[in-house]
């Protein structure tokens, strides 16, 4: 499981904003991963995703690493923020937005 682990922390930490998601951004296969993809790009920001149903043990691996037992799961700059529910509220507070700006993360949709 090492392996998986270092796989895991290289993404997050090589990439700005990383998700962790069931698909990809072009076809989400699970509506959660759907919700955080069109918040990302709403905002216009670049992002990493990693298809956790192409690889199981990436698919565990990363509930593991972050001790979050759902997907998808969304990273900014190493940091864990959380799933779609948290995403989904930091959005519509302008949190996630200010979190971005905040970590030096461009963001494209910000006015």
């Amino acid at each position: 499981m090492s392996g998986i682990n270092e796989f895991i922390d290289n993404e997050i930490k090589t990439n700005d904003v990383v998700l962790f998601m069931k698909g990809s951004p072009q076809f989400p296969q699970c509506g959660f991963s759907g919700q955080v993809v069109q918040i990302l790009d709403y905002i216009g920001v670049d992002y990493k995703s990693v298809d956790v149903l192409a690889d199981s043990e990436i698919r565990q691996g990363i509930k593991d690493y972050s001790n979050w037992p759902t997907i998808p799961q969304l990273y900014v700059k190493g940091e864990f923020i959380g799933g779609c529910d948290i995403v989904k509220e930091m959005f519509q507070a302008g949190e996630l937005q200010q979190h971005f700006q905040d970590n030096g993360v461009t963001v494209r949709g910000a006015a």
